[in-house]
Order: C-alpha cells, then sequence, then structure tokens
C-alpha cells in the first residue's frame, strides 16, 4: 500500500522532500499546505501532488491524508506534530526535532498514546552509512577508540531563521544535530561530561560553537558547528591501531580506515543516492506498514537524548528559546 503524504511548509527543504518523492514510488504525493496557497500550489505543481492548501487546518481536516512531513523552522515543530497527531496523522518531522527535550518528551508520548507514527527526519541516522559506521565502531579494525572530532559549518547566517531566535534560530540545533549525531553512532550515549563554548550574536543566538564530550570508556569528542563559516564537513574517529576519516558527516560520502603507518587499508563508499531522503520515506512507510509509533533507526528515545544533550550544551551560554 502506497500511502498518502503531504507537504506541512514550503521552504527549500520541502523543495529536496518533493523531489524525492516524485523520484520513487515510495509514497504518494498527495498535498502541499503552506500559510500561503500560492507558494503551496506551486511546490504540488513543480512535483506532481495532487492538492494544495492555503491553510494547516484544511490540510489535516483531509481524511485522506495519511502521513505529513512537517518542514517548518523548529520552533514551530512541537505544536505541529501535536496537532497533527490529534488530527490521525502520522507525524515525520524535520530536524531539529523540538527546541527542547520537555517539548520531546511531550509529542513521543502523545504519539504512543494515539498509536501513530511519530519520526525525527534526521537523514543520517536512516542511510546505510549509518549501519556501516555502526559496526565499524563495533570492530577492531583501528582497536580501542579513543577520540574522534567532527565539524560541520556554512556560511547561512543571513537566512532569517538561523538569526532570528523566535525562530529557533543558531548553530547547535540547525547543522550541530549532524556532527552529535556521528558522535552517536560511534560512541554511543553515554556522556559523562560536557565542556562548550559558543559566540553568540547580536541577536543572541549561537553562531559558532566548540564542544568536548567525555564518555563513560574515557574516550572523548571535539565538535565544532557554525553559521558563519564553511567547514571540510569530516569526522575523523581515532583508535590504538590506526584512524578513520569519514567525508561530510551531513551526507556521509565515504568511510576511510588508515593504519597506524597511514595507509588506506579500507574504504566503503556511500550508495548511490536519489536525494537521500528516500531512506527516512521508506523507514516510515514500513513503520505505518507495521502499526509501529517509531522507526528502528531513529526510536523516540534517540530525539528525546539528542534534545537533553542540546539542552545542556546551551544551559551555560545562557540561551533559550521562547515556547510558542
Amino acid at each position: 500500500m502506497k500511502y498518502n503524504f503531504a507537504i506541512l511548509g514550503a521552504g527549500s527543504i520541502a523543495q529536496r522532500m518533493g523531489e524525492t518523492v516524485q523520484k520513487t514510488d515510495i509514497v504518494n504525493g498527495y498535498a502541499v499546505a503552506s500559510r500561503d496557497l500560492s507558494r503551496a500550489q506551486k511546490l504540488a505543481d513543480k512535483y506532481g501532488f495532487d492538492k494544495a492548501y492555503g491553510s494547516y487546518d484544511e490540510m489535516l481536516a483531509d481524511p485522506a491524508v495519511d502521513l505529513v512531513y512537517i518542514a517548518t523552522p523548529h520552533v514551530f515543530h512541537a505544536s505541529q506534530i501535536e496537532q497533527c497527531l490529534r488530527a490521525g496523522k502520522h507525524v515525520l518531522c524535520e530536524k531539529s526535532f523540538t527546541i527542547n527535550a520537555d517539548q520531546a518528551r511531550r509529542v513521543t508520548a502523545l504519539a504512543q498514546e494515539k498509536g501513530l507514527l511519530l519520526a525525527e527526519a534526521i537523514w543520517p541516522r536512516y542511510m546505510p552509512m549509518a549501519k556501516t559506521l555502526r559496526e565499524f565502531a563495533a570492530g577492531d579494525k583501528i582497536g580501542k577508540i579513543h577520540s574522534l572530532t567532527a565539524n560541520l559549518g556554512y556560511p547561512v547566517y543571513h537566512r532569517e531563521r538561523l538569526h532570528d531566535r523566535s525562530l529557533g534560530g543558531g548553530a547547535l540545533l540547525d547543522v550541530g544535530i549532524y556532527p552529535l549525531t556521528f558522535v552517536s553512532l560511534i560512541l554511543g550515549d553515554e556522556v559523562t561530561e560536557i565542556c562548550s563554548s559558543a559566540k553568540l550574536s547580536e541577536t543572541g543566538v549561537d553562531t559558532f560553537e566548540n564542544i568536548v564530550f567525555t564518555y563513560a570508556s574515557g574516550a572523548q569528542a571535539s565538535i565544532f558547528s557554525s553559521v558563519t563559516c564553511p567547514t571540510d564537513r569530516r569526522g575523523v574517529v581515532y583508535g590504538e591501531k590506526g584512524y578513520a576519516e569519514v567525508g561530510n558527516v551531513n551526507n556521509y560520502e565515504y568511510l576511510r580506515i588508515y593504519n597506524t603507518d597511514h595507509e588506506l587499508i579500507e574504504e566503503t563508499l556511500c550508495p548511490p543516492q536519489v536525494t537521500g531522503f528516500e531512506y527516512e520515506l521508506a523507514a516510515c512507510a514500513e513503520a505505518i506498514s507495521n502499526g509501529w509509533t517509531q522507526c528502528p533507526d531513529a526510536p523516540h528515545e534517540m530525539s528525546i537524548t539528542m534534545m537533553e544533550l542540546m539542552d545542556k550544551i546551551r544551559s551555560p551560554w545562557g540561551l533559550e528559546y521562547p515556547e510558542l
């Protein structure tokens, strides 16, 4: 069965999802909703969706809608997730899932209560390369892992939602989630100590930060994220018998493993993609078919843990977001 898929929001990330739906046969591109009907209609026409709505309420009242993809700024996510779930719709919500852990706990509890799927669209979690990285981390190809570094940065601070605190702006929620996800895949989530520093803008949001995690195993992770400068986007893992390099922690391109003599001993490349979003779509379709309220690759506990970590990271900075 192909589920009727709707997109809530018509920004740039919605365009990429529209392309994914159009170029795959996973779900039926059914509806687009925006507060501006002309924007919804333009996106629907471009990617072959059946309907366009000028309000979210109108789209959610359509009984034919099965699964809603939320593609709005993250400050709106919690309220829109609740709105969708109360309308009886399954939900795939863009990262960052919410703006704090309390919201994440609230919406996941509601999904469980309603018996509906709620999944975070943190796309690297669903990719085949994520499984490759987990298997690598569990193996012994570079011996015991002592540390890793990961970074992600883009010069995108000029975009309104990134410098506006009322829209959940800042580097951590928008780009920092990706190196944090990479670190989680490799080292897990038993973080025992967090040290961080951030550069705050005149609007009060973080433009870049450096974060160091210490784990129960004794390993450490060093993370840098930025919305004011480009970075090489690499993740590097250091072990007793060698090290490994991962290209692009936002969309894993390769895993290269080196020995202590800096010789390349193994390389795994990312399989061909449509857009990379197809994996989360397929995971949602599978979950709905099986009656699951969460996707195994990105369970609710993972989303809550990530939000808890980000709450702890930004707490010393004094960065809080207004509740909507």
